[in-house]
Protein backbone atom coordinates (compact mmCIF):
# COMPACT_ATOMS: atom_id res chain seq x y z
CA UNK A 1 0.00 0.00 0.00
CA UNK A 2 1.23 3.49 -0.83
CA UNK A 3 0.42 6.68 1.06
CA UNK A 4 0.58 9.85 -1.03
CA UNK A 5 0.56 13.31 0.55
CA UNK A 6 -0.28 16.26 -1.70
CA UNK A 7 0.23 19.75 -0.35
CA UNK A 8 0.11 23.39 -1.33
CA UNK A 9 1.51 25.54 1.45
CA UNK A 10 2.04 29.31 1.49
CA UNK A 11 5.60 30.64 1.32
CA UNK A 12 5.03 34.41 1.37
CA UNK A 13 6.40 35.17 4.81
CA UNK A 14 9.44 33.93 6.68
CA UNK A 15 7.16 32.09 9.13
CA UNK A 16 5.30 30.42 6.23
CA UNK A 17 8.59 29.22 4.70
CA UNK A 18 9.71 27.89 8.08
CA UNK A 19 6.41 26.00 8.52
CA UNK A 20 6.74 24.59 4.99
CA UNK A 21 10.29 23.41 5.64
CA UNK A 22 9.34 21.89 9.00
CA UNK A 23 6.37 19.98 7.52
CA UNK A 24 8.56 18.65 4.70
CA UNK A 25 11.37 17.73 7.11
CA UNK A 26 8.99 15.78 9.36
CA UNK A 27 7.60 13.87 6.37
CA UNK A 28 11.12 12.94 5.25
CA UNK A 29 11.94 11.83 8.82
CA UNK A 30 8.84 9.61 8.72
CA UNK A 31 10.11 7.81 5.61
CA UNK A 32 8.31 9.71 2.85
CA UNK A 33 10.12 10.37 -0.45
CA UNK A 34 9.55 13.22 -2.86
CA UNK A 35 7.63 12.09 -5.96
CA UNK A 36 7.11 15.62 -7.29
CA UNK A 37 7.70 18.99 -5.65
CA UNK A 38 4.46 18.95 -3.64
CA UNK A 39 3.75 15.22 -3.66
CA UNK A 40 5.44 12.85 -1.24
CA UNK A 41 4.94 9.10 -1.04
CA UNK A 42 5.66 6.25 1.31
CA UNK A 43 5.27 2.50 0.98
CA UNK A 44 3.53 0.74 3.86
CA UNK A 45 3.27 -2.99 4.40
CA UNK A 46 -0.37 -2.89 5.58
CA UNK A 47 -3.40 -0.65 6.07
CA UNK A 48 -2.65 -0.52 9.79
CA UNK A 49 0.90 0.67 9.10
CA UNK A 50 -0.44 3.25 6.63
CA UNK A 51 -2.86 4.53 9.29
CA UNK A 52 0.07 5.14 11.66
CA UNK A 53 1.86 7.31 9.09
CA UNK A 54 -1.35 9.12 8.13
CA UNK A 55 -1.93 10.00 11.80
CA UNK A 56 1.66 11.30 12.09
CA UNK A 57 1.14 13.45 9.01
CA UNK A 58 -2.13 14.82 10.41
CA UNK A 59 -0.36 15.61 13.68
CA UNK A 60 2.25 17.65 11.78
CA UNK A 61 -0.17 19.67 9.62
CA UNK A 62 0.82 23.34 9.33
CA UNK A 63 -1.57 26.16 10.29
CA UNK A 64 -2.15 27.30 6.71
CA UNK A 65 -2.33 25.63 3.33
CA UNK A 66 -4.01 22.63 1.74
CA UNK A 67 -2.96 19.04 2.37
CA UNK A 68 -4.47 15.90 0.84
CA UNK A 69 -3.70 12.32 1.81
CA UNK A 70 -4.52 9.33 -0.37
CA UNK A 71 -3.85 5.59 -0.07
CA UNK A 72 -3.52 3.36 -3.12
CA UNK A 73 -2.69 -0.31 -3.48
CA UNK A 74 0.54 -1.66 -4.93
CA UNK A 75 -1.40 -2.79 -8.00
CA UNK A 76 -2.86 0.68 -8.57
CA UNK A 77 0.56 2.27 -8.09
CA UNK A 78 2.07 -0.20 -10.54
CA UNK A 79 -0.43 0.81 -13.24
CA UNK A 80 0.76 4.42 -13.14
CA UNK A 81 2.42 5.70 -16.29
CA UNK A 82 5.20 8.19 -15.69
CA UNK A 83 6.63 10.46 -18.37
CA UNK A 84 9.66 12.71 -18.47
CA UNK A 85 8.84 15.02 -21.37
CA UNK A 86 7.73 12.69 -24.18
CA UNK A 87 9.82 9.79 -22.88
CA UNK A 88 8.13 7.04 -20.90
CA UNK A 89 9.94 5.97 -17.74
CA UNK A 90 9.61 2.18 -17.76
CA UNK A 91 10.07 1.55 -14.07
CA UNK A 92 9.29 3.39 -10.90
CA UNK A 93 12.26 3.47 -8.55
CA UNK A 94 11.75 1.18 -5.55
CA UNK A 95 11.31 2.71 -2.11
CA UNK A 96 14.52 3.69 -0.38
CA UNK A 97 13.47 2.15 2.90
CA UNK A 98 14.06 -1.55 3.48
CA UNK A 99 11.13 -3.30 5.15
CA UNK A 100 11.61 -6.48 7.12
CA UNK A 101 8.64 -8.78 7.64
Amino acid sequence: MWVLVFFDLPTETKKDRKNYALFRKKMLADGFQMFQFSIYMRHCSSKENADVHIQRTKKNLPEKGHVGIMCITDKQFGMMEIFRGHDVIDTIPPPQQLELF
